[in-house]
């Protein structure tokens, strides 16, 4: 059940294509007045426009369940940032090294939706899958950044995991951060060249119904149903379901 595309609600698909194609290095496949696909290596991001946008109930913290931020690897976080920076994107995180060796940094594209930036391969402090580690290094440190991740933060990282696996994923590794006082705890699902990564925190968790109507985030494009979940809605003509936790996902259109 690979993980094909990333649906992002928006407001303005050119300001959109422009933002995705001159920071993260997309490649506009088809461009509309009220669409685009564009390619980011490893999936695709479907950005679609908005006539009418709901308030989003999504918040910058952690403790709230389901989706958290896009992430992309790269090999000139300096460069980028900086670009960025010149032109007036909110940041979220300045540039700093993280555990597991790599360093990072968080800033939001223009309709909300939280993005990393990553340089470096991923030290995992366990390695539950060998073989998927192996696989995740071999693609290196892109010049033109790729996509590499979803991440969610989850009640239950072993439900989770179980959930995931039955449809395909493996458990990759695992990164701990113990100077975080809440427990937290980081584990990777792959399947493919993406992955998911699975915030999980001893800590009180904060409950998010799915949302398809806001802007930022829609939903993850997988390239199988769910069998067994009921649609969370449908909209334009298209099912979505969620997880335990809320996150959105579609299955890819034929």
């Amino acid at each position: 059940m690979a993980l094909t595309a990333v649906l992002i609600n928006v407001t303005d698909i050119g300001r959109s294509v422009d933002f995705y194609t001159t920071h993260l290095g997309a490649l506009p496949l088809e461009v509309g007045s009220d669409s685009a696909e564009l390619d980011v290596v490893t999936a695709r991001i479907r950005l679609e426009r908005l006539d009418t946008a709901a308030e989003t109930t999504w918040i910058p913290d952690d403790l709230q369940r389901g989706f958290r931020h896009l992430g992309f690897k790269t090999a000139d976080l300096d460069g980028r940032v900086a670009a960025l920076k010149r032109d007036g994107a909110r940041f979220h995180l300045d540039p700093l090294s993280a555990e597991g060796g790599v360093r990072i940094a968080f800033f939001y594209d223009p309709d909300g939706t939280l993005v990393e930036l990553v340089e470096g391969p991923l030290q995992y402090h366990e390695v539950f899958d060998r073989d998927a580690v192996d696989s995740d290094w071999a693609l290196g440190e892109p010049d033109r950044p790729r996509f590499d991740h979803i991440a969610e933060s989850v009640a239950d990282a072993e439900a989770t995991h179980a959930h995931y696996q039955a449809r395909g994923f493996v458990l990759m590794g695992g990164i701990h951060q113990p100077h975080d006082n809440r427990g937290f705890e980081i584990t990777f699902l792959r399947d493919g060249d993406v992955s998911i990564e699975v915030f999980s925190f001893d800590a009180p968790m904060i409950a998010r119904a799915p949302q398809l109507d806001a802007p930022g985030f829609r939903a993850a494009e997988l390239t199988a149903p769910f069998t067994g979940t009921e649609p969370v809605m449908e909209l334009a003509g298209r099912a979505y379901v969620a997880d335990m936790d809320g996150l959105v996902q579609t299955e890819k259109e034929a």
